[in-house]
């Protein structure tokens, strides 16, 4: 795909740092050692991890360029890596803290990712991470079915399904000590410019991105008028043109036992 669109991304920029306000509140006690923001995007959560840390190194990871960019424009980062988050390793000391806020679900084999990861960090240490867990949502199936619908059967490069919580419970308890649970936002999304359903702008940034790219200028534009209708009759609009979207999301914070 192409690169990210910071601009996009950053319309609703409360929205999506909230669920990252919440998994830092949630750390506890941590040894000293560098952060690593892995899959850091624009570095929204950048301020308040060296906030929180700040006689730390903060470490940001991406793979975008443009997002990177913006993080740069923070000053909250020690340094910026643009690398695969799937592959990326520390290159120096252990880090004491992986924090990764909505960016794993991009990437599949979590069953070998998160293991590697909990490796890696130092003792005491630990692994926090959110994700979104909104697949099954009428706010994501619907860009499915706005896109069978007008195209049929064409191959579309979607992100992997990440798992259930039972079984992300199941990987990471062996490994030592996990907290997972998980957070309903009702969000409330202002109303659009321009008529457009709000809904469409928040996920046309993120999980859209796959389905508008695999699409011309004149098939993007029926297929946002088809998403558009269906997201009309699942998330009504209010009399002010806002809507309250539910979203749901996942997360955990494990403690890996070899690092205790």
């Amino acid at each position: 795909m192409s690169d990210w669109n910071p601009a996009s991304y950053g319309r609703f920029t409360d929205q999506r740092l909230q669920p990252a306000l919440d998994l830092l509140a949630r750390l506890g006690a941590v040894p000293d050692g560098d952060v690593v923001d892995l899959g850091c995007g624009s570095g929204a959560v950048g301020p308040a991890l060296a906030a929180r840390f700040d006689e730390r190194r903060i470490i940001g990871v991406d793979n975008s360029p443009a997002m990177l960019a913006k993080a740069e424009a923070t000053g909250a980062y020690a340094s910026l890596t643009c690398e695969d988050i799937g592959t990326w390793s520390a290159e120096q000391a252990a880090p004491s803290i992986i924090f990764s806020n909505a960016a794993l679900q991009w990437l599949g084999d979590h069953q070998h990712l998160m293991p590697r990861l909990a490796g890696t960090v130092a003792p005491g240490g630990v692994l926090a991470v959110q994700m979104p867990f909104q697949n099954a949502a009428p706010s994501h199936q619907g860009w499915g079915a706005a896109f069978t619908a007008l195209f049929g059967n064409r191959a579309v490069a979607q992100g992997p399904d990440i798992l259930s919580p039972e079984a992300y419970f199941d990987l990471l308890s062996p490994l030592g000590d996990v907290s997972l649970w998980e957070t309903h936002y009702l969000q409330h999304l202002p109303a659009a410019p321009g008529g457009a359903h709000p809904v469409r702008l928040f996920t046309e940034s993120t999980f859209a991105r796959p389905f508008l790219e695999a699409v011309d200028a004149s098939g993007r534009s029926a297929l946002v008028a088809q998403y558009e209708a269906a997201m009309a009759q699942a998330y009504p609009l209010r009399s002010d043109g806002s809507v309250l979207f539910a979203f749901r999301r996942l997360f955990f914070i494990l403690r890996p036992e070899a690092s205790r």
